[in-house]
């Protein structure tokens, strides 16, 4: 059975909305405290609407489950609205198991094949692999919700895509309006860029049913809106672009250190490392040398920190081995770091490195910290990337040069000389150009638009609002993946 954890003294049930204020269910999977990069914007988000005076329940999954995965930050916690309700559901990835008093004999004695069997267990469920399962659990607890707090919108934050389903059962049955907070888009291969899936496949079918009668759909840049937009141009006015920014409290005491080369200038990673060897590889080479060729460099060293893998491979796999042959050379890694210990472990490092994979149609939510930092910034990612278009004009930025070795020596090379010759006028105004990009003042502009077009559509004896007629999609495309309610 789900778990409810609590947050407020609120006990109260039935139909309708308590003492006048909506009531937002908000499927939001990666919810604090689980360490994951997208904990941050969902924590804004379900406080954002607690400050307009909406009720939240928060539907996630249990932090046991997180503690298997990409592990767990409870400093997170500290800054939920005490108002919050979050439903943990006992759901869990399966092949993150690491007992192997759970193992199958199947899983035991061939784990390839178990995996791939899971795989299509899963997307027969739903259309997605990993998380397809989880659709009953999820539908089961939306519906649950509204029974006993009815819902006048529905919010799904993806990953995971199954949450879609539990969105449109809910408006299937009950005609509750909702939004979809896509992040990086379903149709789009981030990463690798261009199209993930046809409009005629089953996720495409999805994905077209489900944008077809949504509210309002976020994205995080430009470039993902303008693929939706030009994929379904009938809802292009409802594609809003919603940018990650950063928390003004991961940066707000950063002083900058007197650099010292004598003693060693430190340049930092903090995030998700994600990135694959190939990457890292090319970062640590071009430290390497340019420590060798840049006398400010000779004494400094690299720090990286943040999750790096997950389950059993978590802080055990290539990338960890490959950072400690490189010890030598002053590479390092710490481990992740607290929420509550970002400014700190800011505060101790002279220059930054930014490491991002994929390249036009991902951003990132440290571009907007690192920037605000005021540090010299070392971009490691594709020129054509939607963070260069974010650092441009940045005066403290290296600029982007992709792999290519002597750009990359050369950007260490530059970024030391900018911890020696930087002013704090440049400083200051690098953060002044940070400031508009604060978490709290994006999501706020968000919420408040997306609850304004609930109330201002107008709601019926019971409470939902029904929104306007959309486009359907034809029989032959319905038949092509039809949903099962």
């Amino acid at each position: 059975m789900p778990t409810s954890r609590e947050l407020s003294s609120s006990s109260a049930t039935g139909r309708g909305r308590r003492d006048g204020r909506p009531h937002l269910i908000y499927l939001a999977i990666g919810f604090p405290p689980a360490a994951k990069s997208c904990a941050y914007r969902m924590r804004e988000t379900a406080n954002q609407f607690r400050r307009i005076g909406w009720d939240v329940t928060v539907v996630t999954i249990a932090s046991t489950s997180w503690e298997r995965d990409s592990g767990v930050d409870y400093s997170l916690l500290e800054q939920v609205d005490p108002g919050i309700t979050v439903l943990e559901l006992p759901l869990a990835r399966e092949d993150l198991e690491t007992d192997i008093r759970m193992f199958s004999e199947e899983r035991a004695l061939r784990p390839a094949k178990w995996v791939t069997d899971l795989r299509k267990r899963e997307k027969r469920v739903f259309p997605e692999p990993v998380f397809g399962g989880w659709r009953d659990t999820i539908e089961e607890a939306v519906l649950g919700l509204h029974r006993q707090h009815p819902a006048d919108l529905l919010l799904a934050s993806c990953v995971p895509y199954v949450n879609l389903a539990a969105a449109w059962r809910l408006w299937e049955t009950h005609r509750v309006p909702y939004a979809v907070d896509f992040r990086d888009g379903w149709s789009i291969d981030v990463v690798n860029g261009g199209v993930a899936f046809t409009e005629e496949s089953e996720p495409g079918v999805w994905e077209r049913r489900i944008l077809d009668e949504c509210q309002a759909l976020w994205v995080v840049n430009d470039p993902i809106a303008e693929h939706y937009q030009d994929r379904y141009p009938h809802i292009a006015e409802r594609v809003h672009v919603v940018r990650n920014g950063y928390d003004a409290d991961s940066v707000t005491t950063v002083q900058p250190r007197r650099p010292d080369p004598e003693a060693g200038l430190v340049f930092g990673y903090l995030g998700t490392v994600n990135y694959n060897a190939r990457q890292l590889g090319a970062v640590i080479t071009a430290w390497r040398k340019a420590r060798e060729l840049e006398p400010l460099m000779r004494n400094a060293r690299l720090e990286i920190r943040g999750h790096i893998g997950a389950g059993a491979a978590r802080e055990a796999n290539g990338l960890t081995e490959l950072i400690s042959t490189a010890a030598a050379d002053g590479v390092s890694f710490g481990g992740p770091v607290l929420k509550a210990e970002v400014a700190e472990t800011y505060a101790n490092w002279d220059a930054l490195v930014l490491i991002l994979i994929g390249g036009r149609y991902v951003t990132s939510g440290k571009v907007y910290e690192y920037m605000a930092t005021g540090l010299p910034i070392v971009s490691v990612h594709e020129i054509d990337h939607d963070a260069s278009r974010v650092l441009d004009g940045h005066p403290l930025w290296t600029g982007a040069c992709g792999l290519d070795e002597e750009g990359l020596i050369d950007s260490f090379r530059s970024a030391a000389r900018m911890t020696i010759e930087a002013t704090e006028a440049e400083r200051a105004g690098v953060r002044a150009h940070a400031a508009p990009f604060t978490r709290e003042t994006l999501m706020r502009q968000a919420v408040e638009q997306l609850a304004e077009g609930i109330v201002r559509g107008g709601a019926d004896s019971t409470g939902v609002v029904s929104p306007p007629p959309r486009p359907r999609m034809t029989d032959e495309s319905r038949q092509a993946g039809e949903v099962r309610a």
